[in-house]
This record gives structure tokens, C-alpha cells and sequence, in this order.
């Protein structure tokens, strides 16, 4: 039995089924058959087209690169047949196909295929309905894939985000038991006894102090190492064993040698444990407000980052709000924390007489996700970001502004485009800027345009006002 491209293998696909006994006896002369066993590509994503192929036995995998690896996205089962996209674009291949099981495949020649279109409008017709799904399926795929990596970044950069003021909370109430237990210790201790009340009011009002010193910053950063040098000297005169453990959380307090030398002086002879035991007092308890503090602050950036997502997701709202900008902007640019971190400088032009806008929240916020990591990525990583916001008429500009290299003139104009894109296979699917534009003008009636030199790229969206 040959193993040539035969009419019986064209007329089990619907768009042969519309040429005539010549035109398919034509292909089956034109057509080159050839064999891939399992396991092999026939076409890498991002290769340049070749011809259309025909699939007349075994399985072929359709393979997509995502953030690193490939995804398998559908499979062709014989008889099936795939290549039509790249022919009639002129466009490298958007997928990678791997041979299932040992395959026996015929390709028609791309200037063949283009022929066949040509003469025959039923074989056209039904080719572009077949390109139409397969385009809509590859897509919607794609822009999943696109959410998913979103949410992995923003996930990745919160997580980044969390990290530190969570460990400190985590910190903070891993060594406060024992610090208080100790404390409380002290005080029972000290409560034996009987000391006159009014040298336990001094001590106290000097506790009071530090606690009141410490939480609200009371303390001047630029004296409190001279503070804490002069407080070591005392402890050290003193007899104070590990005096340097004491010394920086009573200069945190604010506390003065001569204070020290006030409480301390009916103790310098005591024989017992008191001798020290109240510097020590003093001392934990400011260790103890500390963590607190610290722990306050971790808990109150914890809450700060989970209101930003929130916000930025708009949760338990409804779909459509007035929204503002400048609010959205902040979320966003609070969620890239970690990438700005790491060299770029925000600059912040924004126009506070800008007005609410009608917008879906959510969608909206996806726009300036897309367009500030292109910004970033722009610069790679390192440069100045300027957000900039005006009212315009009935109408809200943003521009998103970056120091990068700037897009090359050549691609200005397909930047848009769909499933386009200038960065590495599996960096980048084509649909960033794509969707960018389709919620702009699509779902707000807006518009978005851009200008770019070397040195500067600016992306304009301007979005109606909320009436």
C-alpha cells in the first residue's frame, strides 16, 4: 500500500470535500509525505512558517512556552490539518508540535495552499471559519495564561512585600513571653520588699517616659548613639554585667545617666539581686514596648498590603463604580513594591482636581498593571517612572512615562496587535498592550496612544469622566 497523499485522505477533511477530482489529484501529485516518530517536533514555536501540513495518521501534541515551560494547550488527531495560520499571515509559528505517537504526515507547499484558496471560495470560506476558531481558542488560552502570570507576579511581589513586616510581627510575639515572665518575676521580687511607694512612683514615671519616648519616635535618631555611649560608660562604672545589652533600649527611652544615678543610688550597696535588677526592669520593659511597636507596625503594613489588593481588585464591589484614579494608580504601583525597589525612582505629577471616572475597577487597574511592568521591564528595572494625571475636557489623561531605551521605529505601529511581541519565547505572549487597548476603548470608550524616543516612552490613556 503506498504511503503517498491519496484523494480518499483530502475528501475525510471538510474544506477538500469542496474541490473538484482535479484540483485534489493536483495536490496528491504536489504534496511531499514524510514520517516524524514519537516524540519529535515538527515546528518549534517561533519558527518561520513552513507549508500546510496534513496529519493522515498518529497524534500530534500542541505545545505553548509560559513563564518558563511548556503547556500543552489540544492535541490534532488524524485526519486533521494544521499550518494554515502561519501560511496566511506570513507569521512565525505560534505553537510548538510534538509527535504523540509515530506520525505519517503530507505537506502542501504554502504557494499551493495559497492557489487553492484562490480558486475555490467554499475551500476559502470554510478555511478562514476553521482559522477563526482555532485563533479564538489559542486566545483564550493565551489570555488565561496572561491572568495566571499576572496574579503569579502581583502574588510573588505581595508575598515579597509581607515578608519582612510579617517576620517581625513573628518576632516580635516569639520573645515577648518570656519577657514578660521575666518581668513579672522582677516585679514580685521587688514587691518583698516593701520599698516606700514613692521611689516605686519614680520608677515608674521613668518607665511611663521611655514607653511614651519610644511609640511616638520621641527619641533624636542623630544624638541617640552619643546617648547610648554615655549610658554604657554609667553601666560599666556601675558593675553592670553585659552593660551593652542595656544600653541601647534605655537610650531608646530617652533615659539620662542622671536619672540612672537618682534610682540607683539607695541599691549600689544592696547585696541581693536589686543591686541591678532594677536597670535590668527598665531596660526589658522598653525591649518589651519595642516589640510592640514593631509588631503594630508589621501588623498595620500586613493590613495596609492586603487593603491595597483588595482595593486593587475591587472585592465586594460591584462591577461597574466611580472610580478613582489616582487611587488605582497607588495600588497598583504599591503591588510593584518589590521591582521598584530595586532601582526605580516614582515620580508622581498628579493633578488633584482630577475627578472620579465611571469604570470597571478591576479592568481598569489590569491597564496600569500592563502598561507599568512594560515601563519597568523598559528599563530594565533600573530608570525613573513619572506618572503623570490631567483633566482634559470631559475626559482624565494618565501618562505613564519611563527613562528606557524607547520602542524602534520599525514596530510602532504593530505594537498592538495581537499575540505581537518583541520579547523572548515564552517571555511574552503578544495580548499585554492587546488588552490593554481593548479596556480602554473597548469597555470604557476611551483612548490610549503612546510616544517614544530613546530615553523616554510615554503610553496616554484618556478615559471619559463619570457624569
Amino acid at each position: 500500500m503506498s504511503n503517498n497523499l491519496c484523494i480518499e485522505d483530502l475528501r475525510l477533511l471538510e474544506p477538500f470535500q469542496q474541490l473538484p477530482q482535479s484540483r485534489l489529484e493536483w495536490v496528491c501529485d504536489r504534496a511531499q509525505t514524510f514520517e516524524l516518530p514519537a516524540g519529535s517536533v515538527l515546528v518549534h514555536e517561533g519558527d518561520p512558517h513552513r507549508g500546510l501540513f496534513i496529519l493522515a495518521r498518529g497524534q500530534m501534541a500542541i505545545m505553548r512556552h509560559s513563564e518558563g515551560a511548556e503547556m500543552p494547550i489540544g492535541r490534532h488527531d488524524a485526519p486533521a490539518f494544521f499550518g494554515e495560520i502561519q501560511v496566511l499571515t506570513d507569521g512565525t509559528a505560534p505553537v510548538t508540535l510534538r509527535a504523540i505517537t509515530d506520525c505519517q504526515l503530507h505537506e502542501i507547499e504554502a504557494e499551493d495552499f495559497r492557489i487553492l484558496l484562490h480558486e475555490c471560495r467554499d475551500f476559502e470560506r470554510i478555511i478562514f471559519q476553521i482559522v477563526e476558531r482555532r485563533l479564538r481558542g489559542l486566545e483564550s488560552f493565551i489570555r488565561g495564561r496572561e491572568k495566571m502570570a499576572a496574579l503569579g507576579t502581583l502574588a510573588a511581589g505581595l508575598a515579597h512585600e509581607l515578608n519582612n513586616p510579617a517576620a517581625a510581627l513573628v518576632r516580635a510575639l516569639r520573645e515577648m513571653p518570656a519577657a514578660i515572665l521575666e518581668l513579672q518575676r522582677m516585679n514580685l521580687v521587688y514587691g518583698q520588699r516593701q520599698v516606700e511607694p514613692e521611689h516605686t512612683q519614680q520608677w515608674l514615671q521613668t518607665r511611663d517616659a521611655g514607653y511614651e519616648a519610644i511609640l511616638n519616635d520621641r527619641v533624636n535618631p542623630v544624638t541617640l548613639s552619643d546617648r547610648e555611649e554615655e549610658l554604657l560608660t554609667w553601666l560599666e562604672d556601675y558593675g553592670v554585667t553585659q552593660a551593652w545589652k542595656l544600653a541601647e533600649p534605655l537610650a531608646a527611652g530617652g533615659v539620662e545617666t542622671e536619672t540612672l544615678e537618682q534610682l540607683m543610688q539607695r541599691w549600689r550597696e544592696d547585696p541581693t539581686e536589686l543591686r541591678e535588677m532594677g536597670l535590668h526592669w527598665l531596660s526589658l520593659s522598653f525591649e518589651v514596648m519595642a516589640m510592640i511597636k514593631h509588631g503594630l507596625r508589621g501588623a498595620e503594613r500586613i493590613s495596609d498590603l492586603v487593603q491595597a489588593m483588595k482595593s486593587y481588585s475591587y472585592l465586594d464591589q460591584g462591577t461597574q463604580q466611580e472610580v478613582d484614579v489616582h487611587q488605582g494608580l497607588e495600588d497598583t504601583l504599591r503591588l510593584f513594591g518589590h521591582k521598584l525597589k530595586q532601582g526605580v525612582q516614582v515620580k508622581r505629577r498628579y493633578d488633584q482636581q482630577v475627578p472620579k471616572v465611571l469604570a470597571y475597577g478591576s479592568e481598569l487597574n489590569q491597564v496600569w498593571t500592563n502598561l507599568i511592568d512594560n515601563a519597568i521591564a523598559g528599563m530594565h528595572d533600573k530608570g525613573v517612572l513619572e506618572i503623570a494625571t490631567y483633566r482634559k475636557d470631559r475626559s482624565v489623561q494618565v501618562d505613564i512615562i519611563d527613562s528606557g531605551d524607547g520602542i524602534p521605529a520599525e514596530i510602532r505601529s504593530r505594537i498592538f496587535e495581537p499575540f505581537f511581541t518583541t520579547k523572548p519565547v515564552g517571555q511574552g505572549s503578544g495580548l499585554g498592550l492587546e488588552t490593554v487597548r481593548r479596556i480602554v476603548e473597548n469597555r470604557h470608550q476611551g483612548s490610549i496612544f503612546f510616544d517614544s524616543k530613546p530615553g523616554r516612552t510615554c503610553f496616554t490613556v484618556c478615559l471619559p469622566i463619570a457624569v
